[in-house]
């Protein structure tokens, strides 16, 4: 049995560019194609070396900007040959367009601060809003920020969908609160749903760290993918964002991270035959619950990783 890999990438507009007052074109620049290392360099790249991989977009900003955002956002991924599923960050339901968010009523930003009733209604509208920029019926779902708990599966269940991919162990207890395992990195059964968590590497001492290609080296991915094939682990979830290549003010790429992006996608063309890349509705029989575990890494790994982080702070994110 091969082991599967899902490269999801989270696609949204952010608020942050929002309550800087940013149209939504201009945070369409800053978030879904920034620096030229957006969604449209991404697309490009999974074609060059021939992968798939499932875009989760959040819907929602068409609350306040309409639905053209979320339709050019679609459209760019369709066309491109690839997945959309559906992701929610609740607080654009809050923000008032006529008034800055900042004087607003206090926002919920996590989705587990609603009620399991509301969290169905707000996954029902989000799927509704997908639809109608053009996108097929999502069988998938992954809550913003990880905030999820055991209200949101029974929602997202309710929903009619079929596939959960909220669960991040290293963000436990707080903000993912779904009660599964915190060590849980293979496809596990959710009362109805399957679960897909997003991958771990174990640092030791109980430290955990998901697999964020932004936030973990190509050779820790490399070793977590090696370490699940191992283990007999029918899949891996990698994280990645819209956003993730670029600096965090949007305005230029982020060359370590975007060359980290480029080598995964080499190499994962390379070992195809061994991690062939999976689209999240071809998920929906995977083998679930079997033992798997976090990939360990050394010491030596770790504060690697670090320096290199620290590089790409210094070089891309420090204002002088």
């Amino acid at each position: 049995m091969t082991t599967g890999v899902l490269l999801s990438i989270d696609t949204e507009l952010t608020w942050r560019a929002h309550i800087s007052g940013a149209s939504w074109l201009d945070n369409y620049a800053r978030s879904i194609e920034p620096g030229g290392v957006g969604i449209g360099y991404q697309l490009a790249t999974l074609t060059k070396y021939d992968l798939k991989a499932c875009f989760f977009v959040d819907p929602l900003p068409a609350r306040l900007f309409g639905i053209e955002p979320i339709r050019r956002m679609v459209g760019t991924i369709l066309d491109a040959g690839q997945e959309v599923q559906l992701h929610i960050h609740p607080m654009w339901t809050q923000a008032d367009r006529r008034e800055p968010a900042r004087d607003a009523a206090p926002i919920r930003f996590e989705l587990t601060s609603f009620s399991e009733d509301e969290q169905l209604a707000l996954i029902g509208e989000a799927r509704e809003l997908l639809r109608a920029a053009g996108a097929p019926d999502p069988v998938a779902f992954r809550a913003g920020s990880f905030a999820a708990n055991a209200a949101t599966l029974r929602a997202v269940a309710r929903a009619g969908l079929r596939i959960d991919s909220s669960h991040n162990g290293s963000l436990m207890p707080w903000p993912c609160e779904t009660g599964l395992p915190a060590t849980a990195v293979s496809p596990l059964s959710a009362g109805m749903l399957t679960e897909l968590p997003v991958g771990l590497l174990d640092e030791g001492g109980g430290k955990l760290r998901h697999l964020q290609i932004g936030a973990v080296s190509l050779a820790e991915m490399r070793a977590a993918l090696g370490h699940a094939e191992s283990e007999g682990a029918p899949l891996v979830t990698l994280v990645g964002h819209s956003f993730e290549l670029a600096t965090r003010d949007g305005e230029r790429a982020n060359d370590i991270v975007r060359h980290r992006f480029d080598g995964l996608c080499r190499w994962l063309c390379s070992v195809a035959a061994r991690f062939p890349t999976r689209f999240a509705a071809e998920l929906t029989d995977v083998p679930r619950d079997r033992p798997a575990t976090p990939c360990p890494v050394s010491q030596a790994t770790r504060l690697s990783r670090m320096a290199v982080q620290g590089l790409s702070n210094l070089r891309y994110e420090r204002r002088l």
